[in-house]
């Protein structure tokens, strides 16, 4: 019996180490409103202290313009889907950010992943890119 649970237990932690689950995910939701086809982007953490934090520092005040969001994001997805080409000791994320930078995310997904990628800067102080932007700057 105990041979049973030792395998099971085994079996479970080989499991558990081998999954690795993603940290962040670009989505493309069709919504269908009225006879019109349009289409909506989310950005899903898999972190639930982001969530919180986002809520606390998503400040209208602090906006900047799609377009600031979106020539960061660009460069923060390269910077970032590179360290996961070449994942080792100092990264910690495995999946690769599927961002196009020719798509039309809109202002709200493209706020949101900036946001994401301050928090990973800011907040758990793993850096992306060298000399970014914070969020804290005027």
């Amino acid at each position: 019996m105990r041979q049973f649970l030792f395998v099971v237990a085994l079996v479970v932690f080989v499991a558990a180490c081998s999954t690795q689950k993603s940290a962040v995910n670009v989505t493309k939701n069709d919504v269908e409103e009225g006879a019109a086809d349009s289409t909506e982007y989310d950005v899903e953490t898999f972190d639930q202290k982001f969530e919180s934090w986002y809520q606390f520092n998503n400040k209208p005040s602090t906006y900047r313009s799609q377009d600031y969001y979106e020539r960061w994001n660009r460069e923060y997805v390269i910077a970032w889907n590179a360290k996961c080409a070449r994942a080792g000791k100092d990264w910690h994320f495995e999946p690769v950010v599927g961002y196009n930078p020719s798509e039309d995310y809109g202002f709200e997904m493209n706020h949101k992943l900036f946001y994401y990628f301050m928090y990973v800067e800011n907040v758990l102080k793993i850096k992306i890119i060298p000399n970014g932007p914070t969020i804290y700057d005027p």
